[in-house]
């Protein structure tokens, strides 16, 4: 069971500001997520049913794709033949 003091300490570990008015809400919340995990600790290793579902490897077809003249034309910028995309840095 996690405690109030719990969730604080998770919080601050993880950065994440959480108000006095949130604390019952988030302790119940992660109360939950942990009774899930106990009712999955339970379930036996192998228990279900089979479904007879198997992966199905198929031979890779070669089809014609859009010209790039085609595809970049909506684009907003373009270098090269290349989406042009701002600067993250």
């Amino acid at each position: 069971m996690i405690s109030e003091r719990d969730v604080l300490h998770i919080a601050e570990l993880a950065d994440i500001g959480i108000i006095r008015e949130e604390l019952d809400e988030f302790t119940g919340q992660f109360n939950d997520i942990l009774d899930y995990f106990d009712i999955l600790d339970q379930v036996e290793a192998g228990a279900g049913a089979e479904t007879g579902l198997y992966n199905v490897f198929r031979d890779d077809e070669v089809v014609p794709s859009l010209p790039p003249d085609e595809i970049l034309g909506n684009a907003g910028e373009t270098e090269d033949g290349f989406f042009r995309a701002p600067r993250v840095m």
